[in-house]
């Protein structure tokens, strides 16, 4: 059964608007647009959407600086559609926590298909687990919260998800494939650098409240769970 999300366009240009409106609708998701980040921010407030295609060039400001607003307060999907394709605004973009980013001029098969991948991302736990300790983190499940020596640590939708799969089979280690078919989903493809942004700043803010080693890399292979 396909998942129905709740969208939202960020986006001033009329013409891809009705482009992205259009991807979008085939799929049965619902639908809304902002041209600027003020509208945007009321349209969010409004009602939180679960899917942002967020566009970086805005009248009113940069796209950047919405992202990071919609990251702090929500762990809605973020797509970055937009036509500065430097590597830096990549970087930062992921940095901020997106989770994807699609430069255009695009093709509208290939923007369906990243967004079928995002509404298949695989996001709850299974039931009967809710609860993870690992040393001085607690990783809550059910409500997707992580607590370290007492302090709740705030990560981004990723960053949960990728703490999630090591410390549900701490023995294992991930190859980037297998992180990014369980965390993006199967028919994800972009850039892997992506895995590598938001593992160190799972790390970073992990550190802020703890010396524990909590994710290990293997040279060659891939990460998993460090040893307690």
């Amino acid at each position: 059964m396909s998942t129905t999300l709740e969208a939202l366009i960020v986006e001033d240009a009329p013409e891809f608007v009705q482009i992205v409106t259009s991807v979008l609708r085939e799929r049965g998701h619902r639908v809304r647009s902002a041209g600027s980040i003020a509208d945007a921010v009321e349209s969010i407030a409004s009602v939180p959407p679960d899917l942002v295609i967020l566009d970086l060039t805005l009248p009113d400001g940069d796209g950047l600086d919405l992202c990071r607003m919609i990251r702090e307060r929500s762990n809605a999907y973020i797509m970055m559609l937009t036509g500065r394709d430097d590597e830096i605004d990549k970087i930062v973009g992921f940095k901020l926590g997106a989770d994807d980013y699609v430069t255009k001029p695009f093709s509208p098969r290939e923007l369906g298909v990243r967004i079928d991948a995002l509404a298949r991302r695989p996001r709850s736990a299974p039931a009967s687990v809710s609860e993870i300790t690992v040393g001085e983190v607690v990783i809550r499940l059910t409500s997707r919260e992580v607590e370290v020596q007492g302090v709740d640590v705030e990560l981004t939708r990723i960053e949960f998800d990728l703490l999630a799969l090591f410390a549900g089979s701490p023995q294992q280690v991930f190859t980037r494939q297998q992180v990014l078919d369980q965390v993006w989903g199967e028919n994800w493809f972009g850039d892997r650098h992506v895995i590598d942004v938001h593992i160190a700043n799972l790390r970073r803010k992990l550190a802020d409240h703890t010396e524990q080693n909590v994710i290990r890399t293997v040279r060659g292979v891939g990460y998993g769970l460090a040893s307690v």
